[in-house]
């Protein structure tokens, strides 16, 4: 009997790390768009009208339960109806949104790299700085969630739009108060996998929806909001006399009411009829200090700790003395700083993973490491340290990368064909003396190149130090004159050294051959020529009786 194969097993379905099926088809809709008969309506409430300290309190609770609208509105309505809330916030989320972006490749492969180019191709565009405002959303909020709409066209797949949506379209898991949701007419789905753009920001540690900083700034802004309010009610009336009508008892109502309205009209019209019986008093009311500070002070106060709240510091938004004066500036400054790379982390270690994550594995497939985005501005490198290490490392034997030299001092690669710059010898001066540095057709060495170096010419063809011989003998061997020379050279250094030591310190402290000329003659003075002299007068002697016994054997040879 034929056996039948088994059919050919189904190809699973993509999956996400996190066990999700991916639906491509779903990429290039709008899933989390606003719809007329949807939950999802961009017609909003306004709990800040009328808000209370109770109101408030039961707000901020039903938030922590799940019913989050009312408090997404609050936090809505604080942005735009306190200047300077608006303000600070503004500028943490602009600090993230305008650092640069580096995309680092997972490793050095040809494929990693291409990854990486994958990603830095895409963040080339316009529109990049608003989107990350937008995603800086949940600093005040505790989240926010950014719809990619895909380009799905063959070839290339990537985001072609990032769309902000409103917090209040969502919700989260009712047990676990993490799990973001998309609200919908009956029970709220889980979000796309490689569709959105979730950002938490934890101003403390707990539950998202309460790490947001509107929660915390919610009362001070409340407490604010009373004050201004008493603080116009003061001016409005504030130099405008009060008037005081009076009647006689049993004056009739009739009578009593046409003083009212005398009254009334008199503040609001200024002009009144009213009986010669009845009397009205005109009390000036800028009697007294007007409290006007007092409201000014508590506004101020809660404004200094919004200012702490968000930026860490109030001296980049108020200037105000203080017993440091600049240093005071300085500290705070930096304190912004550090908020701003601790916001930049975050936004990177989100877009790194709803984002390079879903885009990589579109275009080129699963991977073990994916490339890593970096948002900050990098640390300042001192060039000039770094290459003046290079330039006393490298005689010394250390290898040195120039890419990583190149790289650390921003300097780009030179492209094919382009003209490279290379050292330039100094020029040389035609006045110098014959025997002097630099002269006689020799430039002036670098400054870290000791004097003796210029004795080079003196090194044999084995590397040792000494005279080659220009006029051997018969059989090849060096003479008696060359082989004293090679004697005398063996401690050369320890013999010229005492004479180079003041010109190595004048080429060290001179910054032009003029300076090295024009101190040659302070500086012979200060040579110390003893043993060398002593020296060449024993290898003068001995190179002369080495001379004399060679032409009595010359000569006893010649008889």
């Amino acid at each position: 009997m034929r056996e039948v194969a088994p059919p050919a097993p189904k190809a699973p379905p993509l999956v996400w790390p996190n066990g999700q099926l991916m639906r491509p088809a779903r990429l290039a809709q709008e899933v989390a768009a606003p719809r007329m008969t949807s939950v999802r309506s961009i017609l909003s409430g306004h709990p800040a009208k009328g808000l209370t300290p109770q109101r408030l309190a039961n707000l901020l609770m039903a938030a922590e339960q799940g019913d989050m609208i009312a408090y997404l509105e609050l936090a809505e309505e604080m942005e735009e109806k306190d200047p300077h809330y608006l303000s600070v916030l503004g500028t943490r989320k602009r600090a993230v949104a305008q650092m640069p972006i580096e995309v680092e490749a997972a490793g050095s492969s040809v494929e990693e790299e291409a990854d990486a180019q994958l990603i830095r191709d895409w963040l080339d565009r316009d529109m990049l700085e608003a989107e990350i405002f937008d995603i800086m959303d949940a600093v005040g909020k505790g989240y926010s969630a950014v719809e990619m709409i895909w380009d799905t066209r063959p070839g290339l797949w990537q985001p072609q739009d990032l769309k902000w949506r409103d917090p209040r379209w969502f919700e989260f898991d009712r047990v676990n108060g993490e799990t973001l949701k998309l609200r919908t007419t009956g029970e709220p789905e889980l979000l796309d996998a490689g569709k959105f753009i979730v950002h938490f920001h934890k101003a403390k540690s707990g539950l998202p929806i309460r790490g947001g900083l509107a929660r915390v700034v919610a009362w001070g802004w409340m407490f604010k909001n009373f004050s201004i309010k008493d603080w116009v009610s003061f001016l409005e009336t504030y130099g405008m006399p009060l008037r005081v009508g009076r009647y006689d008892n049993g004056e009739t109502e009739q009578n009593i009411d046409i003083l009212a309205q005398a009254v009334a009209d008199l503040g609001a019209d200024a002009a009144a009829v009213f009986p010669k019986t009845m009397e009205v008093e005109f009390i000036d009311g800028k009697g007294g200090s007007a409290p006007a500070d007092l409201w000014r002070s508590m506004a101020e106060y809660i404004d200094d700790q919004v200012s702490k709240v968000v930026l860490g510091q109030t001296n980049t938004t108020d200037a105000k003395a203080g017993g440091l004066g600049s240093g005071q500036a300085e500290v705070h400054n930096e304190v912004r700083k550090d908020i701003a790379d601790a916001d930049a982390k975050l936004v990177a270690a989100t877009l790194n993973r709803d984002l390079v994550v879903p885009m990589v594995m579109f275009n080129r497939g699963p991977r073990r490491r994916y490339p890593r985005l970096k948002i900050g501005k990098p640390d300042p490198v001192d060039v000039k340290g770094l290459t003046e290490a290079a330039a006393a490392l490298v005689p010394l034997g250390v290898k040195v990368g120039a890419n990583q030299i190149r790289e650390k001092a921003g300097l780009p690669a030179p492209e094919e064909g382009e003209e490279v710059l290379q050292a330039s010898q100094p020029a040389i001066p035609e006045n110098l003396p014959a025997g002097a540095p630099g002269g006689g057709g020799v430039g002036l060495p670098p400054r870290s190149t000791p004097t003796h170096a210029l004795l080079d010419p003196l090194k044999r063809p084995d590397g040792q130090i000494g005279v080659a011989s220009a006029a051997p003998n018969g059989n090849g061997s060096p003479d008696a004159i060359d082989e004293a020379a090679d004697a005398f050279l063996d401690d050369w250094v320890e013999l010229v050294q005492p004479i180079l030591d003041p010109i190595d310190d004048l080429i060290a402290t001179s910054s032009s051959l003029e300076e090295v000329r024009d101190g040659l003659a302070a500086r012979i003075a200060s040579m110390d020529a003893s043993d060398l002299v002593g020296r060449l007068a024993r290898a003068g002697f001995a190179a002369r009786l080495a001379g004399d016994a060679d032409q009595q054997r010359d000569e006893r040879g010649a008889g």
